[in-house]
């Protein structure tokens, strides 16, 4: 459980000098309505606290890939934009990514029901963080 997402950072900072939680903020925006999401919701689909995702989306703004604008349906809350540079970046990244799922995940699944493997993986999952809010892209994921 640990092991599988240090290896998938390490590969993405070598290649990318992207870490896998800013790969998984450009991710989760990309795939976004307008490629925008509140900060809290955000934060909950990464997986971390709003706290740590300010720290990262800083971290991304910096670099030109994240915008952080006030939210029009309040003013109180604060949207991430994913740019075009951000979007440039992600599919520059995807591969790497891939690759990395590929060697530490997928090549030592060979030969086993996969069907059968993710009915109780999919099980843990949802009695640990729910079942998905929203439909997944399968593009730069």
């Amino acid at each position: 459980m640990l092991v599988i997402p240090r290896a998938l950072d390490a590969d993405l900072l070598e290649s990318q000098s992207l870490n896998v939680t800013e790969y998984s903020v450009l991710m989760n925006l990309s795939e976004a309505p307008g490629r925008s999401l509140r900060m809290s919701e955000l934060a909950d689909y990464v997986s971390i606290s709003v706290s740590g995702l300010t720290r990262v989306i800083e971290r991304l703004t910096r670099q030109g890939l994240v915008e952080r604008v006030k939210a029009e349906s309040d003013g109180r809350g604060q949207v991430a934009v994913l740019t075009p540079a951000g979007l440039d970046r992600l599919q520059q990244a995807w591969p790497t990514h891939l690759a990395s799922i590929c060697q530490h995940v997928m090549d030592h699944l060979e030969g086993i029901d996969l069907t059968a493997f993710v009915r109780p993986v999919s099980a843990i999952a949802s009695t640990v963080v729910g079942p998905p809010t929203r439909p997944r892209l399968t593009s730069a994921s």
